[in-house]
């Protein structure tokens, strides 16, 4: 046997680089389900034609003077410099099921195993240092539901869907909150079916007891611990409440910054209403400002309370909509769906503010400079949680496989976001 014996400052920068490759401890994706369209939000193209613009040629000049907005998102110009914008997103594929299993995942290899999106992987690498008691991986209100996003790596590693409605005075979170149910009721239960089981032991030979304790001492204090607060928005003011907008997106968002500090690794908001193929802009006149105010107030708060360097956010959908406006019947001024270009927003976590990296042509049909595809975007989260895009996920048939198999696959990706990380 013998001894390697590494000197005080090599050992000190070891461990410095350590903390360094984990730079953020929570994600938070606001999912805009059905695809929003890029030239009315992050990749607004005033000097095209009305064909393009349709009804919003004006833009917002943000605090990053090379970076405007589009004209309904006046609260998200102010803090350009909290925020990078990626405006060459693709994949190629223009079906929602398609769409949604590309960018949650990050896999476009074609193969007939399902991979486990991005949050699922997020929660298995987790298992062993995740110590709280909160799910670790929480959708509000629920999950995307066009595929299994656990899968192969099975059930256990699913979101944990709230569903209930944040914007009500009481979020009845599913399994947790229950306003039929007091609490001395509640209690009264439990000692009840502690009661039946002493009276029984002797039938419950075989199993396992400390495992069932375990897991029960857990769910129940979830259900009337002190931690199941953290969905009690009653406890914010009236003004923080207001700040996010009293909406499911707003209050949604509001949840997800609780969520972090609670210390959820993983937060997934899912907003729907985003395919917009008929009647697009007066839709898009209440949706919009909406999500202006969730974001606007989200990326405050976590930077005002010293979260947001800690914290990945994420926005975007399964892909974008068509920059040529359909004004024809039946759309009557509506836009398709679009994979081919498309926007995403990233902040925190260690992401580089004030940037934009990728380029559309002029009509936003077409990416002319630094394309972005799933896999590279979903690769760099993974590296800034402290977790090595090019490591493996176990498959119980096919043994260890790729975390993300079109990761510098030519098509299928352009590399990490290295552009946008801080050394």
């Amino acid at each position: 046997m013998f001894k390697i014996r590494i000197p005080g400052i090599i050992f000190f920068l070891l461990i410095i680089g350590s903390i360094e490759a984990q730079q953020a401890k929570s994600v938070i994706l606001i999912y805009l389900d059905g695809g929003p369209s890029q030239t009315d939000t992050f990749d607004q193209k005033p000097e095209a034609t009305r064909d393009i613009y349709g009804n919003y040629k004006n833009v917002q000049q943000t605090n990053v003077p090379e970076i405007v907005l589009g004209e309904k998102l006046p609260l998200l110009s102010k803090i350009a410099d909290k925020f990078s914008l990626i405006r060459s997103m693709t994949h190629g594929f223009n079906g929602h099921e398609t769409g949604h299993y590309a960018m949650i995942t990050g896999d476009m290899s074609g193969g007939s195993v399902v991979y486990p999106s991005f949050g699922a992987v997020i929660s298995y690498k987790l298992q062993n240092s995740y110590k709280g008691i909160l799910p670790p991986y929480i959708s509000l209100v629920e999950a995307n539901n066009r595929f299994n996003e656990g899968g192969f790596l099975g059930n256990s590693f699913k979101s944990f869907g709230t569903k209930g409605a944040p914007e009500k005075d009481v979020f009845e979170v599913e399994g947790l909150v229950n306003t039929l149910v007091p609490a001395d009721k509640f209690k009264n239960r439990i000692n009840l079916l502690a009661g039946f089981e002493t009276q029984n032991k002797d039938r419950m030979n075989g199993v396992d007891e400390v495992a069932i304790q375990s897991l029960r001492s857990q769910n129940v204090e979830l259900i009337s611990g002190k931690l199941k607060e953290v969905f009690n928005l009653s406890t914010e003011t009236k003004e923080m409440r207001e700040k996010y907008g009293m909406n499911r997106l707003g209050q949604s968002c509001l949840v997800a910054r609780r969520l972090v500090e609670a210390g959820v690794p993983v937060i997934n908001v899912r907003t729907t209403g985003w395919d917009t193929h008929k009647v697009h802009f007066p839709k898009m006149n209440q949706m919009l400002p909406e999500l202006d105010r969730a974001l606007w107030a989200l990326l405050t708060d976590l930077d005002e309370k010293g979260l947001l360097q800690n914290t990945i956010v994420m926005c975007g959908g399964e892909f974008g909509r068509t920059p040529r406006v359909l004004w024809e019947a039946p759309w009557n001024g509506g836009r398709g769906h679009f994979s081919a270009a498309f926007s995403y927003l990233v902040a925190g976590g260690g992401f580089i503010p004030g940037k934009v990296i990728g380029k559309t042509d002029a009509t936003g049909e077409k990416v002319v400079e630094r394309k972005v595809f799933p896999c590279d975007l979903i690769g760099t989260v993974y590296k800034q949680m402290g977790i090595d895009p090019y490591g493996t996920l176990p498959h119980a048939i096919e043994g260890n496989l790729p975390m993300l198999p079109s990761l510098d696959k030519s098509g299928q990706s352009n590399g990490l976001l290295l552009e946008l990380i801080k050394k």
